[in-house]
Parts: C-alpha cells; structure tokens; sequence
C-alpha cells in the first residue's frame, strides 16, 4: 500500500493536522485545526483540496464539531449544513457528510463523540485503499498502452490528482506511482492548471518522487497532442453525472477535445464515492464560481525568496473564474475506479453489480 510521504490529514489528540497546501510548492507546513470554523475556512481557502480529501477532512470536521461544542442533534444538524456549503462542485465532500449523518443520526447523544472519529477515520482508510485500487487499475491500463519499450509512456494530466488531493496515492497519479513501483517508465506532461495553478503542486509530487515531467502551460496541451507527444491523458474528477459527464478543474474538456482530435485515449481516474447518480447529466452538475480576483492575481515567490502576490491587471478590470468545467462521456474512454476501468455508460450497471 502507497504511503504517503507526509499525511495529508491526521488527528491528533482533540484536533485535526492538515498539509497545508495554500505554502506549497515552496514550504511544507502542517496547519492545526481546532474547530468546527477553522475546518470550514481550510476547506474554503483551499488549505485542504482534492473531492476526497475535502470529503475527509469534512468528516473530521464533524466530530471536532461535536466533541468541542456538544453533541446533541441541533449541533450534529449544524455542522453537517455548514460544512456542506464549502464547496458546491465535489461531490465527496456530500458523499463523506450523508456518510457521517447516516451513522451519526440515530445514535443518542452519549455515543456520538466516539463513533464520529470513528467513522471519520474509516472514511480515510477506505480512500488509502481505494486510491491504491485504481493505481492497480491504471497500471494495467497503462501496460496495454506500452509500444516501444525503448521509451516511456507519456501521460498528460491536468490540476492535481495525486496523493495531495486524497488519503492515499490519489487518483490520476495513482497508477503513475503504481508504474514507478512495478518499473514501467513513465513521463509526465504537467498542466499549470491556472489560475490556481494546481499543477505545480503535481510537478512538486513527482519531483520529490523522482518521477520525470515537464511542466507546460495549459495552452500548449493542445499542440503537443496534435504533434504526437502525448500518448494518454489521466485526469481526476470532483463529481461524475450519472450518464459519466465528468466535472473536472476547469481546462480540462479543452484538453479532451483536443485529445479526442488527436486519437489520443482520455480517461478520468476517480473513485466510485465521485459518482453523483441523482445527477442526470453534465448540465445538472453545480459549477463553483471562486471571483475573478484569482484571474487577476498570481502567487509566487519573489526575488528574495518570499512568498508574495502580484496584480496582473488593473484593479477595475472585470473577470470571471468558473473552477470546474464538463466533460462530456462522449469524449472519455473510460474511468478507471476502485472497480476497475469501465466506460462512462456502464458506471450503474457495474455499481449495481458489485452490490450484489
């Protein structure tokens, strides 16, 4: 089982330890979390990031909430809503609290402290476990995919989906670690993803993992397929449609349309936990509208090495800033789950299945 080089959600004690991601990729820090609030501001400000480990960390997030302020219903029913107007596109994030409510609901009042970092916990464990499915998954995947073993097989990807956005090994990256492990060589072709730029925390993983990449702007994606450079492209998920319409950080159906033109396969790696099936289609998916502000603005170290922000345009310049964007079933080859790698249209069928 992957281990993750530094958790990126822990309890200790009566608080919670998260990675916090908003210092890399120039520092690692570790953030405490004490309360109900300082849970909801990590999840907000993108402190903790990634559909499961936002859905992790809002499990913890609940039992802070009852073991500092009480745990009768009122507050369970509190923690519960206020959490889950976070984030309005991951769909773990609900998945983990229904979850939590489910077991936490019907117990009294006495019993609901322990059993709800005991829930939380398992929630964690499961995802480790998961992550390390589909890194199983994804390496067959990435074995047929092999031509030339005289080079590596050159994997896009798009935001980050690796061990910093989950409990485990991650999900897009899941299968890279897994190929590292089995030794298949394998090359990295590393969107930005801006304005975020959650691509540099994916260029940060493989390098301390020594896995090769190149970072690329997320507008030379396209030409690099058309020439023939890429050879998969891997990208994560925050809520899979029903009908496998997938949303993913924005920037990513650009790359599938272009994958799609350029015959290149385009899979979605994401746990079942993902998939919303009271969600019809693409076009009932919530998309999360962050403010222009981050459009407008960079994050970076400056010459002396410090952490700073910089305005890119005047102040009064308008902007818009979708997080996620769609990604119709039509253009993914398949999605590669803890179940194993199925096409967007069997996704029900195969949930049931495995059910029974």
């Amino acid at each position: 089982m992957f281990v993750q080089p530094v958790p990126t959600l822990c309890r200790d004690g009566d608080s919670v330890l998260i990675l916090d991601q908003t210092a890399l990729p120039w520092r690692r820090a570790q953030c405490r979390l004490h309360t109900l609030d300082d849970v909801a501001h990590a999840i907000r400000s993108m402190q903790v990031r990634g559909a499961p480990l936002i859905g992790g960390t809002a499990a913890y997030g609940v039992a802070l909430a009852l073991s500092r302020d009480g745990a009768d219903a009122i507050r369970l029913e509190h923690a519960l809503a206020l959490l889950g107007a976070t984030r309005p596109t991951a769909v773990n994030l609900h998945w983990a609290l229904g979850r939590m409510a489910a077991v936490l609901r019907p117990l009294p009042d006495e019993e609901r402290v322990a059993a709800a970092w005991h829930e939380a916990a398992a929630i964690c464990a499961d995802d480790a476990a998961t992550c390390d499915a589909i890194g199983r998954h994804g390496l067959e995947l990435l074995l047929g995919l092999r031509v030339d073993d005289a080079r590596p097989i050159r994997i896009m990807t798009h935001c980050n989906a690796g061990w910093l956005a989950t409990l485990g090994a991650g999900t897009a990256l899941a299968p890279v670690y897994a190929a590292q492990a089995a030794g298949l060589a394998v090359d990295i072709l590393v969107s930005e993803t801006r304005p975020r730029n959650q691509g540099l925390l994916t260029a940060w993983e493989l390098r301390e993992a020594g896995i090769p990449h190149t970072l690329i702007a997320d507008n030379a994606a396209g030409l690099m397929l058309a020439r023939g450079e890429v050879d998969v492209v891997i990208t994560g998920a925050d809520r899979i449609a029903a009908n496998g319409d997938t949303a993913n950080k924005v920037g990513t159906y650009l790359k599938a349309l272009a994958a799609r033109e350029a015959g290149v396969p385009f899979y979605i790696a994401a746990p079942y936990s993902t998939l919303d099936f009271a969600c019809p289609d693409g076009d009932s998916i919530p998309i999360e509208d962050r403010g222009g502000d981050e459009v407008c603005t960079v994050f970076g170290l400056d010459t002396a090495g410090m952490p700073t922000q910089v305005r890119l345009s005047p102040p009064d310049t308008r902007a818009v800033n979708p997080a996620f964007d769609v990604t119709p079933a039509r253009l993914i080859a398949g999605i590669v789950t803890e179940l194993g790698v199925i096409a967007p249209g069997d996704l029900l069928r195969t949930y049931r299945r495995a059910r029974t």
